[in-house]
């Protein structure tokens, strides 16, 4: 083995300083600064990208804040319009209420003198009726003739009370 031959022990070493340098220059010098470009860029669009996700991140509450208003607003305006629906309706019920109610009493006065007007009718022919009839029993279980105004004046009292 080569390696181990103590009389070109001294040349071996040499060679390895010298690629050693040779090497360690082309690291220092072509590779290295590469490699700390690409993790320099690297660092760099991580830290834009967090600085991007924490902007959006804001503008995404902004957002959220700004839906949550709206939807409260909506909200407000739902309740507020169905307020005025039920009041309005309310009113307009209250109002045609009222108009069944008098045509209601309106309807009752006008039976109540319907009824009235048949029960004088029916009491003035009832009196003419009980005349003629107390007339036809006098005659016949008596056999004569009573007066007239005798008749009425008991009908008249016999209906009053």
């Amino acid at each position: 083995m080569p390696q181990l031959d103590f009389s070109s022990y001294a040349p071996q070493l040499i060679w390895l300083a010298i690629t050693f340098a040779v090497l360690y220059l082309l690291m220092a010098r072509v590779a290295l600064p590469r490699i700390a470009t690409v993790l320099e860029e690297r660092r760099d669009r991580i830290a834009s990208d967090l600085d991007e996700a924490e902007h959006s991140q804001k503008e995404s509450q902004t957002a959220l804040a700004a839906y949550e208003e709206a939807l409260v607003n909506a909200r407000s305006n739902a309740h507020e319009i169905a307020r005025a629906n039920r009041d309005k309706l309310n009113a307009e019920i209250d109002a045609k209420r009222a108009e069944i109610d008098t045509l209601a009493a309106e309807k009752a006065t006008e039976a109540e003198h319907a009824i009235a007007n048949a029960k004088s009718a029916a009491f003035g022919e009832l009196g003419t009726v009980a005349g003629e009839l107390t007339e036809i029993i006098v005659k016949q279980l008596v056999g004569g003739r009573i007066a007239q105004k005798k008749v009425t004046d008991a009908i008249t009292i016999t209906m009053k009370s």
